[in-house]
């Protein structure tokens, strides 16, 4: 089995995130999961894995009712793989290079209205504790930059330069950008440096943001945390930290930014990523229209 290679390839050369990787890691363990009990003969051969394999994998997902989101992933994570395996001249051909995965309904993004967002922020009673201002900082954070959970937890002392008033992030694919922060943003930060240096004095890591032990945040921490919060303000089934980076970017659009400008806040590498933002201003639009309109 070649997965382990796979995956170091995937962090070494392709630089993937850990997350991504982790999700690969999953989706390729479930696929030889399902080959090993039915289809026992292929004994863990890749070069005997043909497109009818996959295919009757990707029919037990949707009969699993599983997302069609997520069994489009899954197979991206197949198909990369055969690549792989397809550049180690370990097999022929890549069986995944035909399949599709069940189109999945269009959704538009979730965020967070602006005067709630606002009202967390500004009404909320944060405590002055330690805890109490990173929390409000990682909140302030992830709505005035857009930035992702693992950008955020990977921000470190150097990424800053307050006296330009930027931040350097280091995003997907290990792609830099720079994103520009308020003078208020970085009263935010020195004040919670100041209460940081004060508990916890040197570490022996350079990361911004830490734990009540001092220790660096972990994906789940984050996600807990902003899910706390956001339940203030909103009943919404999503309340996760990409809300927040979908808030952020509804929030632009919906005041007039560009959105060439939007894309490279965001880092995204396509146009057609940063688009579906279009669609919640566009909804806006067309409620003013039929509350305002005397023919609607």
């Amino acid at each position: 089995m070649q997965v382990n290679r796979f995956l170091k390839y995937l962090q070494h050369q392709k630089r993937y995130s850990i997350l991504t990787i982790q999700a690969y890691e999953s989706d390729l363990k479930q696929f030889f999961a399902y080959l090993g009990t039915t289809y026992p003969n292929l004994k863990n051969n890749e070069s005997q894995i043909e497109s009818l394999h996959i295919r009757a994998w990707l029919v037990y997902l949707v009969g699993e009712a599983l997302d069609p989101t997520s069994i489009s992933r899954k197979l991206s994570a197949i198909k990369s793989f055969f690549t792989f395996l397809l550049k180690e001249n370990i097999v022929t051909n890549n069986p995944a290079k035909s399949l599709q995965a069940p189109k999945a309904k269009s959704k538009l993004p979730t965020f967070i209205e602006g005067d709630k967002m606002e009202s967390l922020l500004k009404q909320t009673t944060f405590s002055n504790d330690f805890s109490g201002v990173r929390d409000r900082l990682i909140l302030e954070l992830f709505y005035n930059t857009g930035i992702r959970r693992s950008e955020l937890i990977a921000l470190n002392f150097a990424d800053f330069d307050f006296d330009r008033k930027i931040v350097n992030i280091k995003g997907k694919g290990n792609k830099e950008r720079i994103l520009p922060i308020s003078d208020f943003l970085i009263d935010q930060i020195q004040n919670y440096l100041q209460l940081r240096n004060t508990h916890f004095g040197e570490l022996e890591h350079s990361l911004l943001l830490i734990t009540d032990k001092g220790n660096p945040l972990y994906p789940k921490f984050v996600y807990n945390l902003v899910k706390r919060y956001l339940s203030y303000i909103t009943t919404n089934q999503h309340r996760s930290p990409h809300v927040l980076r979908h808030t952020f970017a509804t929030t632009l659009l919906n005041n007039g930014a560009d959105l060439n400008a939007l894309k490279n806040l965001l880092g995204h590498s396509s146009l057609a990523s940063t688009q579906v933002y279009t669609h919640n201003t566009i909804e806006k639009i067309k409620k003013a229209y039929q509350q305002a309109h005397p023919r609607e």
